[in-house]
């Protein structure tokens, strides 16, 4: 089954509201905004109070603090304005799910812990797992069109 009549057949019953807000370049545009949220965010968190980031990062053992935050704030703002803007987006998504997947054991490593921090960290790698998944379907959806 071709592009064009997999679309079809997916979209039959759909409300016609909900097919224009979908075809909405204002909604893909805001799609992809809403994704990179966690990391513009962040990104600009860490360039706005650097020193508090560098000791963040010092305190995770990832020394030189000032070069590794600097890097980090540069892939997290560079790579989701390249998601937003639809550049080169198989490469912001696949860095940013390489760092994303980094993060996991350098700061929620949950099965070194126990009890409610254990079960914290876990939580928030499931999340970053799940960030992963929508970075990946957006280089889906970026390629397609």
């Amino acid at each position: 089954m071709n592009l064009e009549n997999q679309v079809k057949s997916e979209t039959a019953g759909m409300p016609s509201i909900i097919a224009r807000i979908l075809d909405a370049r204002a909604f893909d545009l805001l799609a992809r905004v809403l994704l990179t949220l966690v990391f513009w965010s962040s990104g600009l968190a860490k360039l706005f109070d650097f020193s508090a980031s560098i000791a963040i990062m010092e305190g995770f053992g990832l020394s030189p603090g000032w070069l590794v935050n600097t890097a980090t704030l540069i892939l997290q703002i560079g790579g989701s304005l390249m998601i937003i803007f639809n550049h080169r987006v198989w490469l912001a998504t696949g860095a940013l799910a390489v760092f994303t997947i980094l993060t996991i054991p350098i700061a929620h490593p949950f099965w070194a812990k126990e009890g409610e921090e254990a079960f914290r960290d876990m939580t928030v790698a499931l999340e970053h797992v799940s960030v992963i998944g929508g970075l990946a379907l957006v280089a889906i959806l970026s390629r397609r069109s």
